[in-house]
């Protein structure tokens, strides 16, 4: 009967999360800047008799974050989870990154977790309980060639998880991160196609396990993250990259 919202819910391991989400009972409300998609997500989750419902959200902009999670309030309840997915992966070499592309990085992929975040913790503490948590990235652990900014935003995103960790750890609010490596999705697939990423064979001399993983992997440990079992962990990072050395 809880309420989780996932920012990016609309395709990739957003979407595969809120399906996680929901197979645990709890309603899901799926928030993207992509509202059709976003929608139909939503539709294929309340078909299957989950509360679903999309909500059109741009993370970067503050009044759009707090519109949308006051639709959530209005619609679904009080939320007690959330899980901030929302992110952009360009390439770009340092020395051509503009200044706003460097600020419209930071802006969806950390300063857009900060406002969602910020958004939920007063009716999480009030509550007594709640679950965060935050989409980093193995960029974020280790750096990644001319991904500079994203590299930034990501290791940002997971000392944003560590402080807010501690800052709510007595409040009965858990924060943790799931930092991923190579996924199969279609961000990941378009990398691969314009060269950004290796093709599958060779990424798979590079990984313990030999392959990419799949969004059903990432959303089942964050599923795991935002449930009563996992009420001693929090302020880690689960790195779910295949064995990729950071």
């Amino acid at each position: 009967n809880r309420v989780a919202v996932v920012t990016g819910g609309a395709s990739g391991m957003g979407r595969e999360i809120c399906s996680r989400l929901a197979e645990q009972g709890n309603a899901v409300a799926v928030l993207d800047v992509q509202w059709e998609a976003a929608d139909t997500a939503a539709r294929e989750l309340a078909a299957s008799g989950v509360p679903a419902a999309a909500f059109h959200v741009d993370v970067a902009e503050q009044d759009s974050v707090r519109s949308a999670l006051a639709a959530v309030r209005q619609e679904l309840g009080a939320i007690s989870i959330l899980v901030a997915s929302a992110g952009i992966a360009p390439y770009d070499a340092a020395v051509d990154i503009s200044i706003e592309q460097w600020c419209r990085v930071i802006g969806i992929n950390l300063t857009g977790a900060f406002l969602c975040i910020q958004g939920v913790i007063p009716e999480m503490v009030e509550a007594g309980w709640g679950r965060i948590v935050t989409v980093s990235s193995a960029a974020g652990q280790s750096g990644t060639a001319r991904m500079a900014h994203y590299s930034a935003a990501k290791g940002g995103l997971i000392a944003l998880t560590k402080s807010l960790a501690r800052e709510l750890g007595s409040s009965g609010v858990t924060v943790n991160s799931v930092a991923p490596g190579l996924i199969d999705t279609p961000m990941s697939r378009q990398a691969q196609a314009s060269g950004n990423v290796p093709p599958d064979d060779a990424i798979a001399r590079q990984l313990t396990l030999g392959r990419k993983g799949t969004p059903g992997e990432v959303a089942a440990l964050c599923a795991f993250l935002c449930n009563d079992d996992a009420a001693y962990i929090t302020g880690q990072v689960y790195g779910v990259n295949g064995g990729m050395v950071i």
